[in-house]
Order: structure tokens, then sequence, then C-alpha cells
């Protein structure tokens, strides 16, 4: 399961792994109602992302990492809903791995500073949608798939470690 926070708009994107291939599971945006006290648009988030959980039954989380814009004040917002979202995964057990916009980006497109239409593009052509998914959705899609092929590249360095330290 990746996850994009914001404050208005939560993506959330669920795949399953198989080998190298991608497979779109569920995908789409959480909305919270920017007529609301900030308390209940964070308890929109974690209560949207537990019955996600609960739903889909995600075994790991990707959660892409806050970068600090120009103004505090969209800084902290995105830290509380990133925070709103952790919780719900973190409650539910599983384990969370955040990665850096640019990170997702270099997985995904092969270039850190790509903007969200080449994400988008991309999304849809290593899921094999039939449409681009909205920018919020495309951008959970992109970290979970960041964290899949990460995950297997570290399990393929781990197994190789081991093969050479038996070789010695």
């Amino acid at each position: 399961m990746g996850i994009d926070p914001g404050s208005r708009i939560t993506g959330y994107g669920i795949i399953d792994l198989d080998g190298p291939r991608a497979r779109h599971v569920a995908s789409g945006c959480i909305q919270t109602a920017s007529d609301r006290p900030a308390p209940e648009r964070l308890k929109t988030i974690f209560e949207a992302v537990a019955a996600l959980i609960e739903t889909y039954h995600p075994t790991e989380a990707a959660v892409e990492q806050v970068f600090m814009h120009r103004n505090p004040d969209s800084a902290i917002k995105l830290g509380q809903a990133r925070g709103a979202a952790l919780c719900a995964v973190v409650m539910a057990g599983l384990p969370v791995s955040e990665y850096a916009a640019r990170a997702i980006k270099q997985a995904v497109v092969g270039n850190g500073a790509a903007d969200k239409l080449q994400v988008q593009h991309m999304v849809k052509l290593l899921l094999d949608l039939s449409e681009a998914p909205p920018t919020d959705a495309a951008d959970a899609l992109a970290a979970a798939i960041c964290h899949g092929h990460t995950r297997q590249t570290r399990q393929r360095l781990g197994a190789a470690a081991a093969l050479a330290g038996r070789r010695r």
C-alpha cells in the first residue's frame, strides 16, 4: 500500500507484486472537507486509511516523506495528515517504509525531478491501466511501486551476500 498524504487530498494505491510485475489492486483519493476543523479532517484520513487496510489487507505500507515547504504552515498541515495516515497503518501492525519524493520519482520515472504528468504516465504504463489515475492516487501508486522494487532489490542483495559468505 502506498500513501501520498495531504491535508485536503490523501492519495492511496494498493498493488500486488508478482516478481518484477506490479498489478493494480485499488487506488483513489481520500478527500477531506476543507470547511471542517483540522482535527475532523485528520480523523477522516485516519478512518479512511484504516478502512482501506481492513478491506484490502495489505502486508506493508510505503509513505512519502514530508519535504520542507516554503510555507511552514503548509508543512505542519502535511505532517499532521501524514501522522494520521501513519497511525492507521501502525495500529494495523503493518511495517512502514518511508521514501523521499525524489526517490519515488527516480524509481518510477527515472528522474527525481519528474513532474506529476510524467509520474501519472509511468504509473499508467507500469500497471497497464486504461487511463492515468488522478495525481494524488498516481503518487501513492508510485510510492508502492518504489517500495516493492526496493524491497525486492534488498532481498536479492541479501541472498547474494549470504551466498558469497558461504563460498568463503
